[in-house]
């Protein structure tokens, strides 16, 4: 019988970064996919979540931006999708903040870039739910950006 596994928690933060009617991505190829991610990344401990939403924009994307508010709180638990035999380990919670570029949003180029990273792109908001965007539950929410005040709060376990 094989032994249960622990999930240990790991807490993230990730940026929507609007300017322009546009969102910043990072193109990526995952598991033989190509598809796009929000910036973000872990939460060091003692550091605040809207400072590692800076931070890893600032280390992936090269922009220093200005964290205006949560939008959404998301976890996702394993062992409750797809691949959970191979998953039942994690667990993630991830506060997600809409954010806005400081200085020259044009100028990209991160200095710690994560390693499926194959590059960044502006996207319209309204061309997000055409997008490979992982999660896809985030996709609807962010292109709604483009035309209303989003709804904010939790998002649930979703994939």
């Amino acid at each position: 019988m094989a032994e249960p596994v622990t999930p240990t928690i790991r807490t993230a933060a990730k940026a929507v970064v609007i300017h322009d009617g546009r969102v910043l991505l990072q193109r990526a190829n995952w598991e033989g996919q190509e598809c796009y991610f929000l910036p973000g990344g872990g939460q060091h401990p003692g550091e605040p979540l809207d400072a590692t939403a800076r931070r890893e924009v600032d280390e992936e994307t090269g922009l220093t931006v200005t964290v205006e508010k949560m939008l959404w709180l998301r976890e996702y638990i394993g062992a409750h999708h797809e691949n959970a035999d191979t998953e039942a380990g994690t667990h993630r919670i991830e506060a997600i903040f809409h954010c806005t570029p400081e200085g020259d949003p044009g100028q990209l180029g991160g200095h710690a870039e994560d390693e499926l990273q194959t590059g960044l792109e502006w996207v319209e908001l309204e061309k997000v739910p055409s997008l490979n965007l992982l999660p896809h539950a985030l996709r609807q929410p962010i292109a709604a950006l483009a035309t209303r005040e989003p709804s904010t709060g939790y998002l649930g376990d979703v994939a």
